[in-house]
Parts: C-alpha cells; structure tokens; sequence
C-alpha cells in the first residue's frame, strides 16, 4: 500500500502479510523485554474507531530500549507505518521491524498541541496527520473505551494481591543480595498480619524489623514520614535501568499491576514484567485526597498512632 494511506484496523486485520499504516490508540502495554537475543521488544494493544470491542496487538522489536515506543499513558495515540500484519494460531497481530518500520506517539488528550512526544529515527510527519490526531482525540474523549484504573491505598490490602497504588516515592537502593528497592508511602497504615510463631522461636530467631537485609542509614530514616507504612517494593524485571530512570524520587507516582506479598509479618510488594509505572501531575486529585487524609490524621486524636491499634492506648502518663 501506498506510504501516505491509514487503515483502519477492521481493514487492516484483512491485509495478512502486507505492510500497513496505521493511526490507532493504545489500550494496553507492556516493560521493555529483552529477546532471547541481543534485541529487546514490547507489545502493545490498540484500538481505533472501527474496532474498539476488540483490540490488536502489535508485537514492537529494536537494538536498544530507546528504539521501542515507551509509552507515556494508556489512551495515548500512535502512528505506525509500514508495520506487517501476520497470523498466528487463528489471531492477527502487526509487527513492528526497525528496519523498515517507524511510529511516533502522541499525546491522546484533547489539545492543541499535534507534535509528537517520541518518534522513532525513520519517522516522516506527514501533512494530514495532525487532521487524523484531531479526530481521533474526538472519539476519545466522547467516548468511554478507555477504562479509569482503581487505585487501592495501603491500608485496604488484606491478602496477597494484585493492586494499583498511587504513592510517594520516598528512597531508592539497592540491597546487599543486588536487588534494587524502592520505598513507597500513602500515608495510610497496612493492617496487622497474623503471626504463628512460637515464643521459643522468637527468642532465638526473632522476627525482623524491616524486610531488607540491611535497613536504610539513620540519615535515610530520619526523612520518612512518621505516620503510615513504608512499602518495600522489589524491583524483579530484567530492564532495572530503564525503571530507575523513570522513578523519581520525593514525587507521586502509580504504580500499576504491584503484587503485595507477606513475609515475617512485614507487607512487601513486588514490580515485575507485568507491572508498570506513571507520572501523576501535581494536581492529581489522588495526590490531593492522600495528602489532606494525612494532615487531618496528624492534627485529630489518633495523632501518630497506626490506623489498625483499636482499642487507643491509654495516654495516663501524658501531659495534662
């Protein structure tokens, strides 16, 4: 097909075997992989107008991390030119090659900025492209294809589980067994997990205070909050690097797909392939309900007392 023409994917799922180009919104994406080669990939969901019950999914190669599509936000858009539509066991999927293909990602939000926030090297503006990005965020924003996440705080995980969190990052490090750490705070307390020790075991094999081997320097610790669980969470992937470029550390960020797991008594969670990581604007009405729950929490009664101690100690030796 001609370099200049767009298919919509209900068109484009018939071309098997051909190169196409496509203008479509993303629903769904994943990390950076690494291919059993040198290469890595991800993979990405999208949908458009003409088929929006269903998604595509378009399987993106390259030499480097910075040659894949890194995705701001679902419900961003994408162009994609001279992708292959191929089929596999009965399902159609694009893929991507470097070396002929290109995209360009743009913001899905209705604006009027059409400039492309990251392209790839062989990427070509074209004249009618900022018209078809006009349309698009159009249907996007009348429509309601794009699914609003919930976001669990800390003290609402009572089982091993998968969540998304919206929290502050508050340190970043890596632990003696090389694995790299990262803190997070919401301000609220996780509950209590029960304990089954026996108190001869205790004696000899106490539990641990903190999950890592050795806990954060004193100069560390001295910066977290005092109300409200830090959550250690285990970064388990195998694109470390391009996650700590991502995190950022004293800002709010979400954190999607974290699995929360228990060990000793402590809550911890964990960032795998499967997970992913946002920037939250300063005005994020999530960031907003954290932050005022937290500051009511310090001037009420329960002052610095964890959520879950019911009944209130008595203050008998406090000031009157």
């Amino acid at each position: 097909m001609g370099d200049y023409q767009f298919l919509m994917l209900k068109d484009a799922i018939t071309c098997i075997n051909q190169k196409v180009n496509l203008f479509s919104v993303i629903l769904d994406f994943t990390l950076p992989q690494r291919t059993k080669g040198t290469d890595y990939f991800c993979k990405l969901k999208v949908i458009d107008e003409s088929h929006s019950e269903f998604w595509v999914p378009v399987h993106v190669f390259a030499q480097e991390i910075d040659g894949l599509p890194l995705v701001a936000s679902v419900g961003d858009i994408i162009q994609l030119s001279r992708v292959t539509m191929t089929v596999h066991e009965g399902d159609v999927y694009a893929i991507f090659n470097n070396k002929f293909s290109s995209f360009a990602l743009y913001d899905g939000k209705d604006g009027d900025n059409f400039h492309p926030y990251k392209v790839s090297l062989r990427f070509h503006e074209r004249e009618h492209d900022e018209k078809i990005i006009a349309s698009m965020r159009k249907w996007l924003a009348s429509s309601e294809v794009i699914d609003v996440p919930n976001f669990s705080l800390l003290r609402e995980i009572d089982r091993v589980v998968c969540v998304n969190l919206a929290c502050k990052v508050l340190h970043i490090s890596k632990t003696t067994n090389d694995k790299w750490m990262v803190f997070l705070w919401d301000g609220t307390d996780a509950p209590p997990i029960s304990i089954y020790n026996k108190l001869v075991d205790e004696l000899h094999n106490p539990l641990p205070l903190h999950f890592e081997p050795l806990p954060p320097s004193r100069d560390v610790l001295c910066t977290f909050p005092t109300v409200g669980t830090i959550l250690r969470v285990i970064l388990d992937v195998d694109c470390v690097t391009y996650i700590l470029q991502l995190l950022k550390v004293d800002q709010w960020m979400k954190f999607f797909h974290v699995f929360c797991k228990m060990h000793d008594g402590l809550w911890y969670g964990v960032f795998t392939s499967s997970s992913m990581i946002r920037d939250m604007p300063n005005d994020d009405i999530l960031i907003f309900e954290r932050q005022s729950n937290c500051d009511q929490r310090s001037l009420g009664e329960l002052d610095r007392m964890p959520y879950w101690s019911c009944p209130w100690p008595s203050k008998i030796t406090g000031n009157k």
